[in-house]
């Protein structure tokens, strides 16, 4: 499901974007049209010296005729500023093979001298949009001018496409990352329907109305710099979510929805008939519990067998509703694969085989704040996972209570590393959809609390008189910490994970040398552990043969954050998590303690960070910790941020001086 509806996400938002490629580009010498002619005459404002490029003009128009058919013209043309805005010259143009088509697709390019060099036929490439699919509907045709163009360029291009809509409704961003000078969407609509909308990320945006035609415009967009932390472009960029439909609601049956409760009703009706049980469904359930005791070792024992299944995406009949509708949970057994909303739906049906109710949840993935509650739509969905009703006696991080259906257990049954019991963090504090008919509606999924995401590391390090150390470092991570380790761990080669393991060591420490390793993957436990044996040759430095120097951090922080930037545009996104650590240093002989940095407390809304040193019989121990929560710091208190991350580099640079007796 995942795979399917960002296809038709893709879909909403526009049929084409910017994409990175290369194929040959028929050369002719034609005139470029009006609109992209009159946009290549405008002269941009004086930008930062990194932004690349700047949109002149980006304009839809959509028109739904009275054959139900939706044609929608777009008008793109940017500018280079510099060489690096070369990539943004590509056009791309999706559509559905089974609803929709691209009726034409034209680029043109005029250079500074006013030649024009026109893109036809000849030019255009037609590709799968997801070649990680098995099989894919959704389609693009591209146009990619990027070893044309150059400083002072502009590309242009129009697309005239069509489909077949499943909602009356669609989704308008008035930019991207680039400052845009024009942009504008239309909606033609048949005599006696009617359009409204909401804004997001700025003031409310009201359209120009005349008759049935529809049109929302902004000027003179500045660019939206990347920043470290920050939330996405679809968080910061304006746009508009627009739902549409005749006086008569009765003619715009299932394409127009009133509020959550009315989608959840709408997307039951296409889950609840999938959830097929027969014997080979009941027998796979009492098999998977057999030595379950508990409900939660029930949910857990399936849980992991479904998450452990193949995970392949068919996607068939996309346009006319299937990208939302599971297959049935029997053929998924029987076939051992599925994607996630098939996943989710076989999950559901073993469980209910035992009587244990579950209700599937549409939700976003990748970014925890795209979908807004005030836009009742199936469009802002592009996975699926489930919730599992639970007794008093489950309890958990990710066990939330739902208003009319009580205590809910949220698990993502597609996610490979993340256990039952635990949630990824990219869909904790989402919006989801229960589908649960008249019970169902959207709902905030739980955050799980900073100390589920543990890192705990103890180091025990030999320090010599000449500076040289050897030691072993013993982590135990659980959470979603776990979960990164284990996609780490994982996804790379032993030999390549073994280079990670020693240039996090170096960044600590330089020149030092990785002698043992060994992982203990702990997923059932929702943990991950790693055991390291290191040296370090040079690691403290000996001065006028009677002090040795040193600094009390062995290992830099894995998800260490560096503010470097003077000012801030953008909001700041914390993430959380937690780590303690612990380092014993064993002194050499003939060496005490002659000083050692001041101890670190601090504390804001955000963060906590403390450090501290104890000397006693020949040993320095060394214990530090951070506690981060989650939330969204406005830009106006970057400062304190800034400073807050500055005076943790401080503490973790400042070293201690030892001194020969």
């Amino acid at each position: 499901m995942r795979t399917v509806l960002r296809s038709l996400t893709s879909l909403v938002f526009a049929a084409i974007v910017l994409l990175a490629g290369s194929v040959a580009a028929f050369a002719g010498d034609d005139t470029a049209p009006s609109w992209m002619k009159q946009a290549a005459s405008q002269t941009p404002p004086v930008y930062e010296k990194d932004v690349p490029a700047v949109v002149l003009h980006d304009e839809q128009q959509v028109t739904l005729g009275s054959d139900g058919k939706l044609v929608t013209v777009e008008n793109y043309a940017i500018k280079m500023i510099n060489r690096e805005g070369r990539n943004f010259a590509i056009a791309r143009a999706f559509y559905l093979v089974s609803a929709g088509k691209v009726r034409s697709i034209e680029a043109w390019l005029i250079r500074p001298d006013g030649s024009v060099k026109e893109y036809g036929k000849e030019s255009i490439l037609d590709l799968i949009d997801d070649p990680d699919d098995v099989y894919n509907e959704g389609r693009i045709k591209v146009i990619d001018a990027s070893g044309d163009v150059d400083t002072g360029h502009v590309f242009g291009y129009t697309v005239i496409s069509e489909d077949t809509p499943l909602f009356y409704q669609d989704r308008w961003q008035f930019q991207g990352r680039l400052p845009t000078l024009v942009s504008r969407y239309s909606l033609n609509l048949p005599q006696g329907w009617k359009a409204s909308s909401i804004t997001f990320n700025a003031a409310d945006v009201k359209p120009v109305v005349s008759g049935s035609r529809y049109t929302w415009e902004l000027r003179n967009l500045p660019n939206i710099p990347p920043e470290p932390m920050s939330p996405s472009v679809d968080n910061l960029a304006p746009q508009i979510a627009v739902n549409y439909g005749p006086d008569d609601r009765t003619q715009a049956v299932n394409r127009a929805f009133a509020d959550w409760l009315d989608v959840s009703r709408w997307a039951a009706s296409m889950y609840d008939t999938q959830v097929v049980i027969d014997d080979n469904i009941a027998a796979k359930a009492r098999d998977l519990t057999a030595n379950a005791k508990t409900e939660l070792e029930k949910i857990r024992a399936i849980g992991t067998y479904v998450q452990n299944l193949q995970y392949i995406s068919i996607d068939i009949g996309v346009g006319h509703g299937n990208g939302y509708k599971p297959r049935p949970s029997d053929l998924v057994l029987s076939r051992g694969y599925g994607d996630c909303k098939d996943k989710a739906n076989l999950m559901r049906a073993l469980l209910k085989s035992l009587k244990i109710d579950a209700y599937p949840i549409a939700i976003y993935s990748g970014d925890p704040n795209f979908v807004r509650k005030e836009w009742a739509s199936p469009r802002q969905f592009n996975h699926c996972i489930i919730a599992v009703k639970v007794s008093d006696a489950t309890a958990g991080p990710t066990v939330m209570t739902h208003a009319k259906l009580g205590r809910l257990l949220i698990f993502d049954a597609t996610d490979p590393y993340t256990p039952v019991g635990d949630l990824p963090d990219y869909l904790q504090g989402s919006y989801g959809l229960v589908i649960a008919g008249d019970n169902g509606g959207l709902a905030l999924m739980p955050i799980t609390p900073p100390e589920s995401d543990l890192l705990e590391r103890n180091i025990s390090v030999t320090l010599t008189d000449s500076g040289a150390v050897t030691g072993k470092i013993s982590e135990k991570a659980s959470g979603q910490t776990s979960a990164y380790f284990r996609r780490e761990h994982r996804s790379l080669s032993s030999s390549d994970f073994r280079k990670v393991i020693e240039g996090w060591l170096t960044n600590g420490s330089a020149g030092a040398q990785l002698v043992g390793l060994s992982a203990n993957d702990k997923q059932a436990q929702s943990g991950f552990d790693l055991d390291v044996e290191f040296a370090a040759p040079k690691y403290g430095q000996v001065m006028q043969n009677r002090l040795l120097v040193f600094k009390p951090v062995i290992v830099g922080r894995r998800n260490a954050i560096f503010l470097t930037e003077p000012k801030r545009t953008n909001p700041i996104e914390m993430d959380s998590h937690a780590m303690r650590e612990t380092v014993t240093f064993q002194l050499p002989v003939g060496f005490v303690v002659d000083e050692v940095p001041d101890p670190v407390n601090l504390e804001t809304p955000f963060g906590k960070y403390t450090t501290k040193y104890d000397t006693k019989d020949g040993k320095l121990v060394f214990t530090r910790s951070v506690t981060m929560n989650r939330g969204t710091v406005g830009a106006d208190k970057y400062a304190g941020v800034k400073d807050f991350f500055a005076k943790m580099l401080d503490a973790e640079q400042s070293p201690v001086v030892l001194v020969r007796k």
